[in-house]
């Protein structure tokens, strides 16, 4: 199911793989995976990856989606070398202007006193291993925040559109994704990382119950 914004046109292709159209038609790709994109589209001006998970970066489903003259922005941390494409690097924390998007690096890990961590106590995601994105369409903003728990870094954070992970598990679940909504205090808020295998299966619907609570509109796309 497509959500309008604005400008914007949203999909997402499962996961935490999500399309965007801008009203121009610049088409832009955040994580894409193979296993929820089902055809090869080949429309992408712009894709991001956010960090090195086999579900964020995958580089079959990068040539999947993404044209012959596309801008691939990979977050710094990630080993590209079995990407056969020129790529445009993102460090942490660094902002810069691609195809007349603004892009801003966003601190995305889980804590290492938290919940989210292996069988050997270490976070599933370590500070500095990946990035969420802060992206700016012609006025409208775009918070991608990528696998990571509510961080203090986040607190000075707006967005008119929030994507957070509400899974758990790997992520923060869906309470603390609400949490961080309210935070956020975005226009409209759509939710990935959910439902895709057992480990991350959550009650969506009552994510929406919890955000709608706080005032905020809600899709499941």
């Amino acid at each position: 199911m497509s959500v309008q914004h604005d400008d914007l046109t949203f999909d997402r292709l499962g996961h935490a793989s999500v399309r965007i159209e801008t009203g121009d038609g610049l088409v832009v790709y955040v994580d894409p995976w193979s296993e929820v994109i089902e055809e090869d589209r080949r429309d992408g001006d712009v894709v991001f990856v956010t960090h090195d998970d086999f579900d964020h970066y995958d580089p079959d489903a990068i040539d999947a989606v993404a044209d012959d003259d596309a801008t691939v922005v990979v977050y710094e941390g990630i080993d590209t070398a079995d990407l056969d494409r020129d790529e445009t690097l993102l460090a942490y924390d660094e902002s810069i202007t691609v195809r007349g998007i603004d892009v801003q690096a966003v601190p995305a890990h889980n804590r290492a006193d938290g919940e989210h961590v292996d069988e050997d106590g270490e976070p599933f995601h370590a500070e500095h291993e990946g990035v969420g994105l802060l992206l700016g369409f012609d006025g409208t903003t775009v918070y991608f925040t990528s696998d990571t728990d509510f961080l203090q870094a986040h607190n000075h954070l707006e967005a008119d559109v929030f994507v957070p992970p509400i899974g758990g598990h790997y992520t923060m679940d869906r309470h603390e994704a609400a949490e961080f909504a309210e935070s956020v205090d975005p226009d409209l808020v759509l939710p990935v990382h959910y439902d895709t295998f057992d480990a991350i299966e959550t009650d969506a619907g009552a994510f929406v119950e919890d955000v709608e609570a706080r005032g905020i509109y809600v899709e499941l796309f």
